[in-house]
């Protein structure tokens, strides 16, 4: 592992905002996009090498990118879709397994998945499933998956320039 000029404990620390971040994506009102940036940034500042400078360049175009995406999709209509904790738990877990299985793109079927599941698990039956993962990804998933992937992509970046230095 790779650690440059920035400690052990102070990546932990950076990682674990990160970690919130990505958490934070999923639960309304909280700026998980916005605390994996500032991870980012902290990283780069103690970090100060070209790598870390790009990684910043590069995440801060991505998530204001995102944010312009996000905000031209339709509005967030939460109430009578019956989103749960249950649901947002098993789309997080299925976009972050994905993600690390099918590197990258597989977020985005993961994260589907996991609401599938969800929905499998609750009506028991396939169709009733499939239409109430349609009704939550046009409700909310889409611009949730676009920033969660998006948050993906950037920790992403952000492990390997540390791991692989």
């Amino acid at each position: 592992m790779h650690a440059g000029s920035v400690g052990v404990w102070q990546l932990l620390m950076i990682g674990t905002v990160m970690l919130l971040g990505l958490f934070g994506v999923l639960a309304p009102g909280v700026p998980g996009t916005w605390l994996v940036w500032a991870a980012m940034l902290w990283w780069a500042l103690h970090e100060r090498t070209d790598l870390a400078w790009i990684l910043l360049a590069s995440s801060t175009g991505l998530l204001l990118l995102t944010q312009v995406i996000v905000w031209q999709l339709p509005p967030r209509r939460l109430r009578g879709v019956g989103i749960t904790r249950r649901m947002v738990t098993y789309a997080g877990v299925g976009a972050a397994l994905g993600f690390v299985l099918i590197p990258v793109v597989g977020a985005v079927p993961g994260f589907v998945g996991g609401i599938y599941l969800s929905e499998r698990l609750r009506l028991g039956g396939h169709g009733q499933a499939r239409a109430a993962t349609r009704t939550v990804m046009r409700a909310a998933g889409t611009s949730v998956l676009v920033e969660l992937f998006a948050c993906l992509l950037v920790v992403g970046a952000w492990a390997a320039a540390v791991f692989l230095g």
